[in-house]
């Protein structure tokens, strides 16, 4: 993948929120994180959302610059320290879930979108991407979990530990905006060295 497509502050963009804030422009490119509806434990996340509602009363929408990077710091940066330290069933960890999960990323990649690195942890997904024109990143985004849901819900390992729910992947997923080379090579870094 080529790196462009770095975050522009003169170019139209929009920020939606929902538990994370989440920035769109067009022809960016991502890095998005995903994970498994059991990879944070309960108690750690109820703490999580007070701490960011109460941060989120005293910094009002649209968040500058310094308060999205002060936000990633506090709260996105924990929930990825969390993540690495395994909690939940880790069905990924699996070669065929993983594999699953790869295949699925894969298949629209130079149609729907440009894929860059991506690793499959035991919990969670990490991957570079960029979506194509006419193509919202929610929706591919959405596109992914949806399919490997699906296919991950026929393996035992998976079925056992999510059938009953039948929700294999957290709603919301993480994504941020590349802001530069140096960023880029950063990301690149982290997720090759999430490698299994």
């Amino acid at each position: 993948m080529h790196p462009s497509g770095y975050f522009d502050p003169d170019a139209p963009f929009f920020i939606r929120w929902g538990m994370l804030p989440h920035w769109r422009q067009d022809g960016a490119l991502y890095f998005v994180t995903f994970r498994l509806a059991d990879s944070i434990p309960q108690e750690k996340l109820r703490l999580w959302m007070a701490e960011r509602k109460e941060w989120l009363v005293e910094h009002r929408s649209p968040l500058s610059e310094a308060d999205a990077l002060d936000f990633k710091k506090l709260f996105v940066d924990r929930l990825e320290r969390w993540l690495d330290a395994g909690y939940g069933s880790c069905v990924l960890a699996d070669p065929d879930a993983r594999h699953e999960v790869e295949s699925a990323l894969r298949h629209f990649d130079g149609e729907r979108y440009e894929l860059g690195d991506l690793t499959v942890s035991g919990n969670h997904v990490h991957a570079l991407v960029r979506p194509g024109v006419g193509f919202d990143l929610s929706e591919v985004l959405q596109s992914w979990k949806s399919f490997t849901s699906k296919r991950l819900l026929k393996l035992p390992a998976v079925a056992k530990a999510f059938g009953e729910m039948r929700v294999v992947w957290q709603k919301e997923s993480f994504d941020h905006i590349v802001r530069r080379q140096q960023q880029y090579d950063s990301i690149v870094s982290y997720i090759r060295a999430h490698d299994p």
